[in-house]
């Protein structure tokens, strides 16, 4: 009896016998089958039908990566039961963090694309002067392009300064330029030098029909509390703050959390802390742990669920003028950020 096209089977392999019908083969005759599968196909040259995708045998189950294709597949499964509906206003969210390198940038832009491949409508605004957040969203941001600068410190209308992303529906971006780099010292002069950005955001809601407007508003910060931070602080109602999993990045929150409190003091007493989300986890590593749990400990309303696992493909993906949900969307690093958008968008206020 010959056999080919063979698959794992509960107890050895099932192949396929020249008549065409299927045949159980035992696992201690799988040399014997390898052997005649092997010349059959030296010696067929029509074409073979692709074989079914590969089960991992029964000895393999217990490994790690065996566990990790399980967990994804699982929660995987939960995310497609999972809706996500239009919040009830729009939600202006500034994603800030003084120390640098802990994913301000990465998270924003993950975030937003993971909820504008949702169906949401998303924007981003980068406030940045570095402009990595366009450069992701593959969004040209050289000095002729018309920018967050032109309407922070020129006055000109929001609206003409949003630029659609091309990989991905329902995302724009607001890009920066190098002139933003100069715009700290041009704002200390200026009238309600805290208030533009605010004040472009709101004449552009005012004009736009609610059904046409925005649901997430993302504002990317550069890692300083400078006039660019005071005014993307001053023009939302939330905070989003990731926090790298180790030690130095709680230092960094608490003096974060400080002036944040003197914001709400002096120039937006409506702004809270809504979400914090741990980025670059480490779960092999005891210090991983302990951070996220002592950030949980403190701040149990805010964390989300969610962890940002270190990837490759999330680092890869902006070198490529993408977010890592287009680039590696079957990815961990794009799973967990899908994971955390939707946690995200399940904690609006109310919805339409």
């Amino acid at each position: 009896m010959e056999t080919s096209a063979r698959r794992p089977g509960p107890t050895g392999w099932i192949g396929r016998s020249a008549e065409g019908s299927e045949v159980s083969v035992p696992a201690d005759e799988d040399e014997a089958v390898n052997d005649v599968a092997d010349s059959r196909e030296t010696a067929v040259a029509e074409p073979q039908p692709e074989p079914a995708l590969p089960v991992l045998p029964a000895g393999l189950a217990d490994t790690p990566i065996a566990a990790a294709i399980a967990d994804a597949t699982r929660r995987r499964a939960v995310l497609k039961t999972v809706e996500v509906r239009r919040p009830a206003a729009p939600r202006v969210l500034t994603v800030a963090n003084q120390k640098g390198g802990v994913g301000k940038t990465t998270t924003t832009v993950n975030v937003a694309a993971a909820l504008a491949q949702s169906g949401l409508r998303v924007l981003v605004i980068d406030i940045d002067p570095q402009g990595n957040a366009s450069t992701a969203l593959g969004v040209d941001h050289h000095a002729e392009v018309p920018s967050i600068y032109d309407a922070v410190v020129d006055d000109l209308p929001l609206r003409e300064v949003i630029h659609a992303c091309p990989d991905i529906a329902n995302l724009w971006c607001v890009p920066a330029t190098i002139d933003l780099a100069g715009a700290e010292i041009e704002l200390v002069a200026m009238v309600s030098r805290e208030t533009r950005l605010k004040r472009a955001l709101q004449a552009y809601f005012d004009e736009t029909d609610p059904d046409e407007a925005f649901d997430y508003v993302f504002i990317d910060c550069p890692p300083s509390l400078g006039l660019l931070t005071v005014n993307a602080f001053v023009a939302a109602g939330e905070v989003f703050i990731p926090i790298q999993s180790e030690y130095y990045a709680l230092e960094g929150l608490s003096q974060l959390l400080h002036n944040i409190e003197l914001i709400r003091a002096h120039l937006n007493p409506n702004l809270q802390v809504s979400t914090i989300l741990l980025t670059m986890y480490d779960a092999r590593t005891r210090l991983s742990a302990q951070v996220a749990e002592e950030v949980r400990e403190h701040f149990p309303d805010q964390v989300l669920k969610a962890c940002i696992p270190r990837s490759v493909r999330i680092s890869e993906a902006p070198s490529h003028g993408q977010t890592v949900m287009t680039y590696e969307p079957s990815s961990t690093g794009a799973l967990s950020y899908l994971e955390a958008a939707k946690e995200l968008a399940g904690r609006a206020a109310g919805y339409r």
